[in-house]
């Protein structure tokens, strides 16, 4: 049996629920080499949205999705700061 590729997202409840209403379309990393070494040039199968890090098989705080890629964007957003920042943007609806 082929082991499923998954991506973990773990994040605040204000970001969790705007991706489960449909309202948030991607959710942001910063370009930094952590998320450079695990983004650029992978694939994945799934996304695993996490409502923090919730016990295994609670699945009313996680959200599957369907792996669809990253793009590039330059954004400002209060969580990075008052300046535009260049983010990997990670489709989730």
């Amino acid at each position: 049996m082929i082991e499923k590729r998954v991506l973990h997202l773990p994040l605040k409840a204000v970001y969790f629920n705007q991706i489960k209403s449909g309202s948030k379309i991607f959710e942001y990393r910063l370009q930094t080499g952590y998320w450079k070494k695990r983004l650029v040039g992978r694939e994945y199968d799934e996304i695993h949205i996490k409502l923090g890090y919730p016990k295994k098989g609670d699945q009313d705080r996680i959200l599957i999705r369907p792996w669809e890629g990253i793009l590039n964007q330059t954004i400002q957003h209060e969580h990075f700061g008052s300046e535009e920042v260049n983010v990997f943007a990670i489709k989730v609806n």
